[in-house]
């Protein structure tokens, strides 16, 4: 396998598996590792090689790509993997950490030679399945040959937007979007819980905005998952939890503020809490009937 560039992906949840999976499906040498174990022995099926340990993971590869939860649950990952870093290795930093998060794992990056590109996604369980993601991806020029060779086989398409993963313009940039996303998902939510408290044919809503200005094709994903009651999870409850507190806490250092990702996260944590957090986004449709 010299031949083949040699990936780690550390974390195998909904996005990371599908990466992962495309990523062996394309010929990469691809070794997964995830704290479950569980998780990732599917992906053997797929030619992936599955590690006991972050560091078996890591040993002898080209890239490491991180795709967790969070900014702590990353660096923990590169952490567990220490033992067998080695300079020169390019790490893709592609969970949505937050740039508040991004020092201490660039400081990690620079006292290990590791060359860190800040790389979080666009798109949920689907789109990654399909190889349809899009990366929002910060990082020096001498590294994007080898940073797209994976990008262009979990995405279709990159927006580089800084020469320096330290500087989160990656995670700024998927902060903005993620905002969006989540109007998007608690619009949704609340226009139909606004439906059923008034009485109204939530569909006839439906057929209200159809095919106008109004009409976008995330609401008619996230309404028909709120509508069959079933909600198998691309884009979780607790994940949007996590992502419009990240939204909240950034725009408060920039003196922005943002009441509707304040809004946003009160009504996630509501859902959590009712026991919905594993399940689709759009299952923040039921904070607006618990306390």
């Amino acid at each position: 396998m010299a031949d083949k560039t040699s990936v780690a992906v550390l974390g195998t949840g909904i996005m990371g598996a599908a990466m992962a999976r495309n990523l062996a499906r394309a010929g990469l040498d691809v070794r997964v590792w995830n704290r479950t174990r569980a998780k990732a022995e599917p992906l053997a099926a797929d030619g992936a090689r599955v590690a006991d340990t972050a560091a078996a993971a890591v040993d002898g590869a080209d890239i490491l790509l991180t795709m967790v939860h969070d900014g702590p649950a990353a660096l923990d990952a590169v952490r567990q993997a220490e033992p067998a870093l080695r300079p020169g290795q390019l790490w893709l930093q592609m969970s949505t950490v937050g740039p508040q998060a991004l020092a201490p794992l660039a400081q990690f990056a620079t006292a290990h030679g590791l060359t860190f590109v800040d790389a979080p996604v666009l798109g949920t369980k689907q789109p990654a399945e399909n190889g349809a993601l899009t990366v929002l991806a910060a990082g020096p020029q001498d590294v994007r040959k080898a940073a797209e060779e994976v990008f262009g086989i979990v995405g279709q398409r990159t927006l580089w937007a800084g020469e320096d993963g330290a500087s989160g313009a990656g995670s700024r940039l998927k902060l903005v979007a993620n905002s969006w996303v989540l109007t998007i998902i608690n619009g949704a939510g609340e226009a139909l819980a606004l439906a059923e408290g008034l009485g109204v044919d939530p569909r006839d809503f439906l057929d209200a905005v159809a095919g106008g200005p109004l009409d976008v094709p995330y609401l008619r994903m996230k309404s028909e998952l709120i509508l069959s009651g079933d909600y198998p999870a691309s884009f979780t409850v607790s994940a949007g939890r996590k992502d419009a507190a990240l939204i909240a806490t950034a725009a408060e250092g920039a003196g922005v503020r943002m009441d509707l990702a304040a809004a946003a996260a009160e009504r996630f944590r509501r859902a959590e809490a009712a026991g919905h957090g594993d399940k689709d986004g759009a299952a923040a449709y039921f904070a607006s009937f618990c306390g």
